[in-house]
């Protein structure tokens, strides 16, 4: 299975040099990057913290890309219009985290975002079925959210496929994003998996090679399984 859908490469700004952050956005921009994905993280819901909306303003500062926001929080609801003031593009909450989910999803569209939820490793896919038709985006986590540069969960693979059959199923304008462990080895297999937003950190961010270089292999790699499979 894969997907006829454009594929998003998302930098994510968790492996980035946060003495050089507006730099490395706009190195992202440069590069072809098609959203800066930005990692919140309150060390409750997940054991490490991050930053907040301050960082959000700061990065939108700095670059014209929609600002894709995966809130790793505990009762996101407080800090929706904080993050969508802040200039988020996507609002992006855990299934988990959220005892009223069809409300939140209702306020993160309220505010002017669009709307997408999360599914940790451990969690099933049938999680989403009810909240599917109302969203813009399904994240599956492919490592246990917390930290960057983790170890790829194989299982995810399959767990995207299932997820994107239900999308098709039930909002086939919604995109499947993917997060954790992706790198030019891997991203062939989530895309053929379903994938259309391909989170990246470290596989952009790091000193082996600028950051267009890096943009550039994981597209390559992405356009073979396409190639391969469509």
């Amino acid at each position: 299975m894969s997907t006829k859908r454009p594929i998003k490469i998302a930098p994510s700004i968790l492996t980035a040099d946060f003495g050089r952050l507006a730099d490395e956005v706009q190195a992202a921009e440069a590069g072809g990057a098609d959203y800066i994905h930005l990692d919140v993280m309150d060390g409750r819901f997940v054991p490490n913290l991050s930053f907040g909306p301050s960082i959000v303003a700061a990065v939108r500062a700095a670059t014209q890309l929609p600002l894709d926001v995966h809130l790793m929080i505990e009762d996101p609801d407080r800090y929706l219009a904080d993050f969508a003031e802040a200039g988020a593009t996507f609002l992006t909450v855990h299934v988990e985290a959220c005892i009223h989910l069809h409300r939140t999803v209702q306020r993160i569209t309220e505010l002017g975002c669009r709307a997408g939820v999360t599914l940790n490793p451990a969690t099933p896919v049938e999680a989403l079925r009810e909240i599917i038709p109302f969203v813009d985006m399904v994240l599956v986590m492919s490592v246990n959210p917390g930290f960057g540069a983790q170890r790829f969960i194989e299982t995810a693979t399959n767990k995207l496929r299932r997820v994107r059959r239900m999308v098709e199923e039930l909002n086939p304008l919604c995109d499947v994003e993917v997060d954790g462990g992706i790198d030019t080895h891997n991203i062939d297999d989530v895309v053929r998996s379903g994938a259309n937003v391909i989170v990246v950190g470290s596989a952009v961010f790091n000193s082996r090679a600028p950051v267009a270089e890096n943009i550039a292999a994981l597209r390559k790699a992405a356009r073979g399984a396409l190639w391969r499979e469509i």
